[in-house]
């Protein structure tokens, strides 16, 4: 019996250690990702050096990584470092051959016995087949002393036989993808993490154009603010979120930078004469009635499948809809519509 029980002691202390070497470690949240999709990369760090808060973090973005987009904090300078890629990759605009390859968020004070999370935006290219691991190296620096998160395993090697491993993403087939970040729809309303996406739609456009608008109303029932970066369509080579309004009489639409903030709580309406998808790069003109498949990518959410309904050109609701749907469009009033003529999302 007295075996026993030491045996059982002697378990329980091997996992406590096990427990806690995993935690002491910089992490990832999400561990799996897909080839050719956005990943919403959030790297956890968990404690400081010895006591000391932690000042700087800094994330390397591996080579078959593109696209990268860091997330501000607050009390924190956020720089990044550019360079040229080893090859070109198929992106939204086009091919690209340079990006972002390291993130530092640096200046705040995050103590020893705190938390926090350092958020990036990417796309994982074909670089990287199932079965594959991609590696975020990572430097966390304290007020004194400091981690270098940034030894790989060799082939064959056990990652947590390392002492300082890199965060690693696991490489998945789509359809293997985990459940929990999957969007599932019910009567027209998707559901993604804390957002509820209801009414994609987008406007119908006469042959030859080269835009087209498209709008959607999103509702954050979550904690934390979430942030609608991009959006795409298979008809257009780019997709991203525009703001309309009128200065003086006149109009003028912008790109919205760093993408629209979804505050916790909050509903908003991307709609027309005010906040809108802009799809550019139109290979084939939407025509009314077709269900165009497509995709949201938020910073939190990630990447969300949704099914846009065509309405007529110039509609100001989608097709079944009495009136335009009464939620806010934030920080942005909403404009005139544009002149018989002139572009109009």
């Amino acid at each position: 019996m007295k075996r026993i029980l030491q045996a059982e002691l002697a378990a329980a202390l091997l996992v406590t250690l096990s427990t806690g070497a995993a935690l002491s470690h910089a992490g990832l949240e999400r561990r799996e990702a897909s080839p050719n999709s956005t990943y919403r990369g959030v790297v956890q760090i968990n404690h400081g050096c010895n006591g000391e808060p932690t000042n700087r973090v800094s994330v390397t973005i591996p080579e078959g990584v593109i696209g990268a987009k860091p997330m501000p904090k607050p009390g924190w300078t956020l720089t990044t470092e550019k360079g040229p890629y080893a090859k070109a990759y198929p992106y939204y605009h086009g091919d690209i051959s340079e990006g972002v390859k390291t993130i530092t968020w640096s200046g705040g004070q995050l103590p020893d016995d705190q938390v926090d999370e350092f958020t990036f935006v990417a796309r994982i290219t074909d670089a990287f087949a199932p079965g594959a691991t991609v590696y975020f190296p990572v430097e966390q620096d304290c007020a004194k002393g400091n981690y270098r998160w940034s030894e790989i395993p060799a082939p064959g090697q056990d990652s947590h036989a390392l002492k300082s491993p890199a965060p690693g993403v696991s490489i998945v087939a789509a359809q293997a993808k985990a459940p929990s970040g999957t969007a599932s729809a019910s009567s027209g309303t998707i559901k993604a993490g804390d957002l509820t996406i209801d009414t994609p739609w987008m406007r119908a456009t006469p042959g030859g154009a080269t835009v087209a608008g498209g709008y959607v109303r999103i509702t954050n029932t979550g904690a934390q603010a979430d942030t609608l970066v991009s959006a795409t369509i298979p008809l257009a080579a780019s997709g991203s979120i525009h703001s309309m309004t009128m200065d003086g009489g006149v109009m003028k639409m912008a790109s919205v930078e760093g993408g629209l903030v979804l505050k916790p709580g909050e509903t908003v309406e991307l709609k027309p004469g005010s906040y809108h998808l802009m799809f550019e790069g139109l290979k084939a003109s939407p025509k009314v009635g077709e269900s165009i498949s497509g995709t949201l990518v938020f910073a939190r959410a990630g990447s969300v499948p949704v099914t846009f309904a065509v309405a007529p050109i110039g509609a100001k609701t989608p097709i079944g809809a009495k009136a335009p749907i009464d939620a806010k469009a934030p920080s942005a009033p909403a404009a005139a519509e544009p002149a018989a003529g002139h572009h109009q999302h």
